[in-house]
Formats: structure tokens, C-alpha cells, sequence
């Protein structure tokens, strides 16, 4: 069966989506009147706009929310007087290079994207980071929000948004948890694989030093871009993020979301559906993530199987032995509590990072207030990014 969530977004019928999610839920194993899943179910009617047949409401913290609609952010090179205020005085100047819109298709269909060329020239190729955008994100709310066209500015390195079509998924989720999404060649991995690529090659872009970021479904589709083009992209972020091969359909994916496991035992000593066991990560690609410690959208749980996942393909890969790991703690000026853990081998070098932002819930760490799932107090998660990307040894190729 086609599931709804597939289906044309301007034509959907909320009741019958709720309804088939329910008896998805219940074949699945999952009550949704009482436990972890009514949250989840309540998440859902919100993002269908507001019908309650069938899913029971329940109070929710808005800051763990991210299926809901997102404000909405002009674009970038729309006129000034349209655009969001800039930012406050001591905080860097708005962002000078250029924001273009362009367009990408391949079998697997057509995805809008917008790239961020600055405007200072570095004596080089120019790096690149490819930013995916959460549930309900739009390219230029995620660049407001994330900031990275402002680093852009002082690295000189290029930034890609994609962007979610909604006839895709009419919120505008990347698809990673369905098994045509995990594969190389296929889906959305080919779509934004190709994107890449096509924007590598428009400006000369240094192919050795191309990475991929993304926030919450967009975090697990960059997990899955470093698993299916691992010689494309050369190190991974994974914000509030979920680990390869994790969830095959909707029921899956959310009781991974919520902290369980495909394959494993539900709410209520019942079983969760799982056609097959969940898959392993093979590629030793150096990978940075991070997570708050009380996000309640997608459990910190996930973030701890992607370092796990990352973690045992560089043993397998590279023999690392045993892991030298050091683990700093700090509070930033907001008085944002967080634990960051450097992961060294045994040839000093550090390919994996893990931050914890204590007390934080489902949004972008230090990103900026005017974009859409941001804690303006976390540590600087884009920053965080771009020093672990740009200090890597440069390898891998397009």
C-alpha cells in the first residue's frame, strides 16, 4: 500500500491519514492512547492540520516540536526591506555573497536547491557543505537559523541547501527511513549526491573537501549519504540525528525516534514490526554529532548509536584498537551547559566528536533566533562543524 505520507501534498485528507497512521500504530504494536506514542500521535495531528479523529490530544513542549509549520523566512535575495531584521550589534555582518536558486532531476525524480557563494575568492579550490534542512525547513529558514552563510563568508567555502519537495513528503521530512532512501543510486541519497556533485562542478569546488550537515530528519538523511557516498562526502554532522538503517517505514521510524529500536520490544512488552534487522554502517567516515540531552522529538538515544555505529566502522575499517577519548565540559555565556568528547586512534589522529547539550531539546545548538528550531544558547553547533570539517586531512573523491 502507498502510504499517505507519499502522497500529493496539496490534496491530502488529514482524517484518512490519521486514520491509516492509527492502524499502522496498532498493527505495529504501538498503543496511542497512553505511553511514549501519544506524544507521537499527537506530534502527527498537529502536523496535519489539526484534526483529532482518532489520535487523543496531549500537551507537548513546543521547543521538542518540529513537525509543525515553520516560520517563514524570505528569501535571501529578495529585496532588503522584506528580509528578517539583521543581526543585533556585536554579532557579524549579514551575509555578502550571492544566494542562488537552482534546480536538479534524475530518475529519481526533482529536488530545488540553493547555493551560498561568498564573495572573498580564497587563493584555492573552495571547500563545500552540503546543509539539510528538518521537518518542515525551508532552505533559507535553515540558512537563517544555522548561520553557516556567515562562516561562509569568513572561510570562503561554498554552502548547498536542498530542498524538500512536499509532493515528497508533505512535511517536508527527508525520507530517510524508507529502504529505496538508504540506498546508493536510488532516492533521495541519488538526488542529493547529485546536486553535489553538479555544484562541485559548476565552481570548482575542491573535491577532496565536501561535507554534508543536517538537522533532525535532515541529519539522518546526511548519516545516510555518508554510508551510501562515502568517496563523495568526506566527513559527516549529524545534529538530533538518527542512525543508519534504523527504521524501513513509518512505524519503525517513529519508535526510533523515540528512543526504541526496529526489532525490538514497544510500549507495553509489545513488539515493533521489523521486516528486517537493523543495518549496519561499513564506511569510516569522520563524523561530529550532536544532541541535547532532553529532546523529547528524537531521544538522545539516537545520537549515542550514531557515535556507536561511526565508532565501530573505523575499527573495522582502519583497526583503530582501542579508542583514546577525551571529554571536556564547559558553559557557554548563555549558560548553556554541554559536554564535548574528542575520539583519538591510535595514530593520534581524531575523526569523531560528540557534543551533548545538557538540558536542550529538539533544535539547532547556537543557531540564530530568527530561524525556525534554534537554542541561541547552546555552544556554536556550525562553527563546532566547520572547525572539525575544515581541520580533517584531505581525502576521498568525487
Amino acid at each position: 500500500m502507498k502510504h499517505p505520507f507519499n502522497a500529493r501534498a496539496p490534496a491530502f485528507d488529514a482524517d484518512a491519514i490519521n486514520a491509516t497512521i492509527q492502524r499502522a500504530l496498532a498493527s505495529a504494536g504501538l498503543g496511542t492512547t497512553a505511553g511514549p506514542m501519544r506524544e507521537v500521535t499527537d506530534t502527527i495531528r498537529r502536523a496535519l492540520g489539526g484534526s483529532n479523529h482518532g489520535l487523543p490530544g496531549h500537551g507537548l513542549d513546543g521547543e521538542s516540536v518540529i513537525d509543525v509549520v515553520a516560520r517563514v523566512i524570505p528569501a535571501v535575495d529578495e529585496p532588503v526591506a522584506r528580509r528578517e531584521p539583521q543581526l543585533s550589534i556585536g554579532e557579524a555582518q549579514h551575509p555578502t555573497g550571492r544566494f542562488e536558486t537552482h534546480a536538479f532531476s534524475n530518475d529519481a525524480g526533482q529536488r530545488s536547491y540553493k547555493v551560498y557563494v561568498p564573495s572573498a575568492q580564497p587563493e584555492g579550490p573552495r571547500a563545500m557543505i552540503v546543509m539539510l534542512h528538518g521537518c518542515t525547513q525551508s532552505a533559507d529558514d535553515f540558512a537563517t537559523g544555522t548561520q553557516m552563510n556567515r562562516l561562509a563568508d569568513k572561510h570562503g567555502f561554498l554552502v548547498v541547501y536542498p530542498e524538500q519537495n512536499p509532493q515528497a513528503n508533505p512535511s517536508k521530512c527527508w525520507n530517510w527511513f524508507n529502504p529505496q532512501d538508504q540506498q546508493r543510486g536510488t532516492g533521495e541519497p541519488s538526488l542529493i549526491a547529485g546536486i553535489t556533485r553538479k555544484v562541485a562542478d559548476t565552481h570548482g569546488a575542491d573535491v577532496h573537501r565536501i561535507f554534508v550537515a543536517g538537522l533532525s530528519a535532515g541529519a539522518a538523511m546526511a548519516v545516510v549519504l555518508g554510508e551510501t557516498y562515502p568517496e563523495l562526502f568526506s566527513g559527516v554532522g549529524a545534529h538530533s540525528g538518527l542512525p543508519y538503517g534504523s527504521a524501513h517505514d513509518i512505524p519503525s521510524a517513529l519508535a526510533t525516534m523515540k528512543g526504541g529500536r526496529s526489532g525490538t520490544r514497544g510500549p507495553m512488552n509489545t513488539p515493533v514490526a521489523a521486516a528486517t534487522p537493523s543495518k549496519k554502517a561499513l564506511q569510516a567516515v569522520p563524523t561530529i554529532v550532536f544532541h541535547g540531552d532532553r529532546d523529547h522529538t528524537v531521544q538522545q538515544a539516537n545520537g549515542t548509536r550514531i557515535l556507536q555505529q561511526v565508532l565501530d566502522a573505523h575499527g573495522a575499517q582502519a583497526m583503530a584498537g582501542t579508542w583514546r577519548t577525551d571529554t571536556q565540559t564547559g558553559i557557554t555565556p548563555g549558560g548553556q551547559r554541554f559536554s564535548r568528547t574528542v575520539h583519538a586512534d591510535i595514530n593520534g589522529r581524531s575523526p569523531i566528536e560528540s557534543w551533548t547539550v545538557h538540558g536542550a531539546g529538539h533544535a539547532w545548538s547556537g543557531g540564530h533566533a530568527s530561524g525556525s528550531y534554534t537554542n541561541a544558547k547552546g555552544p556554536d553547533a556550525s562553527a563546532e562543524m566547520v572547525r572539525f570539517f575544515m581541520a580533517l586531512p584531505r581525502s576521498g573523491s568525487v
